[in-house]
């Protein structure tokens, strides 16, 4: 079945299985959800992810991470831009960003970044979602 918004299905799938406690997740893979998944990697909010092969579509299987009372390291996922809405910030708009909570992640010109490596880069772009 086809999806028709790819990464709130991926948000989704992490969100359910932090939920059921499960320890890892499988995706379909795209290089969108590639560079998502090594933010998150990078950041500490997952263990680990790799690439399975396939015969339809390669995987991404995400390794979830926990702590010590089995508490998702992932406490929220909110997708923000949607494909019926884009939601755009620029690089004086990314300042907001760095005083919320948790991390805020975007598609620029330079790839997926996260607020503040946009900031530092001083590109703006599409904001995709916010992770705590």
């Amino acid at each position: 079945m086809k999806t028709t918004d790819p990464l709130a299905d991926m948000l989704t799938r992490i969100r359910n299985a932090c939920k059921a406690k499960q320890k890892k997740v499988d995706v379909p893979s795209s290089v969108m959800k590639k560079g998502v998944a090594q933010l998150l990697l990078q950041h500490n909010f997952i263990s680990n992810f790799v690439e399975v092969e396939d015969n339809k579509q390669n995987l991404l299987r995400i390794f979830l991470k926990y702590d010590h009372e089995n508490n998702s390291f992932i406490s929220g996922l909110l997708r923000i831009s949607k494909p019926s809405l884009r939601i755009y910030a620029d690089k004086k708009q990314l300042d907001q960003m760095r005083r919320e909570v948790g991390l805020t992640i975007l598609s620029t010109s330079k790839g997926i970044l996260t607020h503040h490596q946009a900031k530092e880069a001083q590109v703006g772009g599409e904001v995709l979602f916010k992770v705590w």
